[in-house]
């Protein structure tokens, strides 16, 4: 019999296994060693920008004009003019730290019962953020020994600190969170301990190398600070539950009185294949990222890209050699209790498959409506939902010292914290046009040598005030003077950003749908199957967007993971959860249809086929759910709001896609669909189906030979 791809590669890998497992560890150094040396390289506001607002730092840029890292304290007093004494004295600690410039004189509020201290850090910006501790110190010494007043401090250096070290502290509990609890559900799963800590010893170094491989292409594709978190999570979770597809289905072979050899061959030419054909779903699917026109979701793209190939080469390559070496001693360190449940875990779970089944294929119209029905009524509040670039102020929580800061000193200086910064460029910026309209404004920095001036603007009023700025105040001043304005500023940026994501998400979704078509059209040769996988999709995909929204937009149960509602969702979180679920429901998906479509070809009918094909695949298809909803929900757990959001959007998500949808949605639409499940489009006959049917037994002679203590 010809062997497939994944055949032919785990044979090889259990044939040459010494060859295989130190290649792989080789890799993994090599990459993550390489990788590391050469650090990470993140993006620029201007390369992270879009419109209008990147324009403008692209100016400044090329004038060599970059902003510098701003800083705003303001200091609160009891009663009028309380707090001179204390500025006075916040000013000159600031300044003897010799890190900042441009330090200027307290500016009272209206009542004169605050006054804000404006200045800026010395140097990079970009490095603004690991200089600012002296400063924090300053402020923090003199609030220390003036308890008769408050004070606030908020800006681009501060937040920056904050954002780092938060982002560290997160990443460290996602991964001493994420790691134990697969560890734990995959030892129940299995029932030994050597067989689940195989599964997340691979992901985890897929994981390393990942990283490094990343780092050495952020030297051409700048990434920013989330990437990483957001390749750890996509890359355990996958290389994890790719393991889980191959080792399951390995372990179940034996189960079933198969021989070592052959059990490790089946597993390769059905489970293997499936992990191929997922892993490439995935990354071209995620591919689609690139059409937005953002670097941000660029970097997302990148980084999925890189840690789902490396998951899935390992899966097929170095693990059939580890299955290979281990034998029999997968089943090391066996759990009394749970070993057992490992054992039967397969059956159990196709029994308790076929017992929900059933009702679903006896009244499929009832389940098919009920269950379109509960994803429709989860998707209701997506109907409103508003999306934002977070700012700092709203990721770190409303009790956070840095929001604190951010609230008080907006109310009483209103545009204060988040000014417009309006940039002019003109072929001469001294000609008298120009400078008649840049006297029309305040706080106005003229460049001469670059003609380029600056202009910062409050914005009281926000977005309104924004567009009032860009629609009337800057055409009427500079229209008829040759000058250009464009504005940038975190407003200016989170609007521009938001208008480019929902121009580029047309092209993304319409790639994505396209793939998924063509992909299921290939797999399974029906037009049928190809539609209801994009329909399915999209329920789940509404179904997320509408949890999201009631969540993190409404503050709906957020207290319950102790979020809250921000009145808004995060601008790329919508587009990011749509590409990564096309994506990794084709796990499931291809996995289920595949079984489901062989019973089928074997002679059953499709009701048959539907019920053989899902409790066949119901042990898999759980373990890898319940693995990546849990990885997904350690994120929901951290302290950054797109953090939570994300893993709150993926592990819902992830959860209905393989209840509702897999267990009744996708039963109950196929019985009724019947036998025009599997119409092949004219002139598509010929196209090979890519089902996960067991290859028949091979002598002896040519197969894989095994490790010690292999029965049989």
């Amino acid at each position: 019999m010809r062997r497939n791809l994944a055949a032919r590669i785990g044979v090889w890998s259990a044939h040459h296994r010494k060859t295989a497992i130190l290649g792989w560890l080789l890799f993994v150094v090599l990459a993550a060693g390489i990788g590391g040396a050469s650090g990470m390289v993140e993006m620029t506001d201007t390369e992270n920008g879009a419109g209008d607002s990147a324009r403008a730092e692209q100016i400044l840029s090329d004038a060599g004009l970059s902003h510098r890292a701003g800083e705003l304290v303001m200091v609160s007093a009891a009663e009028p003019d309380g707090w001179r004494t204390a500025a006075r004295e916040l000013t000159a600690a600031i300044d003897k730290t010799g890190e900042v410039t441009g330090l200027a004189d307290p500016v009272p509020s209206e009542d004169r019962k605050d006054a804000l201290i404006t200045f800026e850090m010395k140097g990079d910006p970009d490095t603004a953020a690991d200089r600012v501790q002296p400063v924090l110190d300053a402020v923090a010494g003199v609030e220390e020994k003036r308890p008769d007043v408050t004070v606030h401090q908020f800006g681009d250096a501060s937040a920056g600190k904050w954002l780092g070290d938060l982002l560290s502290d997160d990443f460290k509990k996602a991964e001493f969170t994420a790691i134990p609890l697969a560890l734990g559900i995959l030892v129940v799963a299995f029932g030994a301990v050597v067989a689940a800590l195989l599964p997340v010893g691979l992901a985890l170094t897929a994981c390393l190398a990942a990283f490094g491989l990343l780092s050495l292409a952020s030297h051409q594709l700048h990434l920013s600070q989330t990437t990483y978190s957001v390749m750890f999570l996509m890359g355990f979770a996958v290389g994890v539950d790719y393991c889980l597809f191959y080792l399951r289905r390995e372990r179940d072979e034996r189960a079933a009185g198969r021989d070592a050899e052959t059990a490790l061959r089946i597993a390769a030419a059905t489970s293997g294949r499936a992990v191929l054909v997922s892993g490439l779903t995935v990354m071209v699917a995620m591919a689609g990222m690139f059409l937005s026109g953002l670097m941000l979701f660029k970097g997302f793209a990148l980084a999925t890209i890189i840690v789902v190939l490396i998951a899935m080469l390992g899966s097929v390559t170095v693990l059939p050699a580890l299955l290979s070496w281990l034998g029999d001693r997968i089943e090391a360190g066996k759990v009394p209790l749970l070993n057992r449940r490992g054992k039967r875990g397969s059956k159990q779970s196709g029994r308790i498959a076929g017992r929900l089944l059933r009702p679903v294929l006896r009244s499929p119209k009832f389940f098919a409506a009920a269950s379109v029905a509960v994803l429709l009524a989860l998707a209701v509040p997506a109907i409103g939902m508003k999306t934002e670039s977070l700012g700092l102020e709203k990721q770190f929580g409303s009790d956070s010292a840095l929001s604190v800061a951010y609230r008080h000193i907006s109310e009483t200086f209103p545009g204060g914290s988040a000014p417009a910064q309006v940039v002019v460029e003109a072929d001469d910026i001294t000609a008298p046009g120009v400078r008649k309209a840049l006297a029309g404004f305040d706080h106005v920095t003229v460049h001469r040598a670059q003609n380029v001036a600056e202009i910062e603007v409050p914005l009281p009023g926000g977005k309104d005030g924004l567009a009032e700025l860009r629609d009337e105040r800057l055409p009427a001043a500079f229209d008829s003077t040759g000058a250009r304005a464009y504005v940038t500023g975190e407003v200016a940026g989170s609007v521009d950003f938001n208008d480019q994501l929902r121009r580029g998400i047309a092209p993304v979704f319409l790639f994505i749908t396209a793939v998924t078509f063509l992909l299921m059209l290939f797999c399974f040769r029906s037009y049928v199957i190809a539609v209801t996988s994009i329909l399915l999709n999209l329920l789940s995909v509404a179904a997320a967007y509408g949890v999201m929204t009631a969540v993190f937009q409404h503050g709906w149960g957020a207290g319950l993971i102790g979020s809250e509602g921000v009145g808004a969702v995060e601008s790329w979180m919508p587009l990011f959860v749509l590409v990564v679920l096309f994506g990794l429901s084709m796990d499931y998906h291809v996995f289920v249809v595949s079984r489901i479509r062989e019973a089928h070809g074997r002679g059953l009918s499709t009701r048959a086929a539907i019920d053989e094909g899902i409790r066949r695949t119901a042990g898999a298809v759980t373990g890898a759910a319940v693995i990546m909803v849990a990885v997904f929900s350690v994120f929901a757990t951290l302290s950054m709001q797109d953090m939570q959001q994300m893993g709150v959007g993926l592990a819902v998500a992830v959860l209905l896609d393989a209840t509702i949808v897999r267990m009744v949605l996708l039963p109950s639409v196929m019985a009724l669909l019947g036998e025009r499940n599997w119409r092949t489009p004219r002139g598509l006959g010929r196209l090979p189906s890519l089902d996960h049917s067991e290859p028949e037994p091979e002598p002896a002679g040519v197969a894989a030979p095994v490790g010690p203590g292999v029965r049989g």
